[in-house]
């Protein structure tokens, strides 16, 4: 039976969502958006750069809770509202949160518009040790 996590140090949900859902060793993250879990009301960060380091941040910190870190994640799922303006630049922040030998598994996807008006949202799957 899966285990569901809500995390209440964790960003706070746009949705009905958990956090994580934990299967088998399996650990199936939410797509996080840029907000800040200390100050959830707060405007989005400027740019894509910045928006995807509180991405990622949030991964971190919801990874972070189960015992986990970005080194456990085997794919991500990547959504970005102006894929042509800003695939290079996501890029480029992204890939500093991964050692070069350690990227996981990756599909990048333009969309017309994501939750809170965010540039960005990642979701990844990790698999415990």
């Amino acid at each position: 039976m899966p285990d569901f996590h809500l995390f209440s140090k964790g960003p706070r949900p746009v949705a009905p969502f958990s956090h994580a859902v934990e299967d088998d060793g399996w650990v199936i993250l939410t797509g996080q958006m840029p907000t800040d879990p200390d100050a959830p009301d707060a405007p989005l960060p400027g740019g894509i750069e910045a928006q995807t380091i509180r991405v990622m941040k949030n991964l971190e910190l919801i990874l972070n809770e189960l015992g986990l870190d970005l080194t456990h994640v085997v794919q991500c799922r990547c959504f970005l509202t102006e894929f042509e303006r800003d695939y290079a630049a996501f890029n480029d922040t992204y890939q500093s949160f991964f050692a070069p030998d350690r990227r996981p598994a990756r599909t990048t996807v333009g969309v017309t518009a994501l939750a809170v008006g965010a540039l960005v949202e990642v979701d990844c799957i990790a698999r415990r040790p």
